[in-house]
């Protein structure tokens, strides 16, 4: 089979495991309430939290993590270049966004977004963790935190000299993950954004 083709299948593959709801099939499996129902209506980890279940929300968090990461894995022992590695881990992170099985309404990526750059370069994603920790742990909003991170991934990249298509996938990746963040933005502006360990 022409190369070519094998990346195409790989990068569409990518997003479809990207579209797949983890928060959905964990609230299924526990018998939560559908976490489209509760906050915000965002299928991921924090919402997850407003079912009172903890568990529910680490499994969310590793379930969206994983779908970054294993097609990046599986790619990368296939001998995948890291253009092709950068355009899957994209469509996994839009997969979250705008998944094909939900309507294409999905969350905000940021977990997703933490596996893909594992799957890319791993001190990309350690610096991504301890900018968010930092955040979180100063201002305790998660929004804020995941909005901070991944606002600073090109310039991270930049310096860390990394090959010019990775600081051109990361610059990608904040523009989409503020994009899904508007709403937050709107509401961290006017004071209305919910702290970390808020019920509401």
């Amino acid at each position: 089979m022409d190369s070519q083709v094998i990346y195409g299948l790989g990068i569409i593959l990518a997003y479809l495991a990207g579209s797949i709801s983890s928060s959905i099939l964990i609230a299924r499996l526990l018998q939560l309430p559908d976490p489209r129902s509760l906050g915000s209506g965002n299928p991921g980890a924090t919402n997850m939290l407003r079912t009172g279940s903890k568990k529910a929300a680490a499994l969310t968090l590793t379930g969206d993590l994983l779908k970054g990461l294993i097609p990046l894995l599986i790619a990368r022992s296939l001998g995948f270049d890291l253009f092709v590695l950068c355009l899957m881990g994209m469509a996994a992170t839009i997969g979250h966004m705008y998944p094909i099985y939900y309507q294409f309404r999905g969350g905000k990526g940021v977990a997703t977004t933490l596996g893909v750059l594992l799957g890319i370069n791993w001190i990309l994603a350690v610096v991504w963790v301890g900018t968010w920790i930092s955040t979180a742990k100063l201002t305790r909003y998660s929004s804020l935190a995941a909005l901070v991170a991944t606002a600073l991934l090109p310039v991270v990249a930049y310096f860390m000299q990394l090959q010019a298509i990775v600081i051109y996938f990361t610059a990608a990746i904040a523009i989409l993950v503020i994009w899904r963040h508007r709403s937050n933005i709107k509401n961290l502006l006017n004071g209305k954004e919910s702290k970390i360990g808020a019920k509401n």
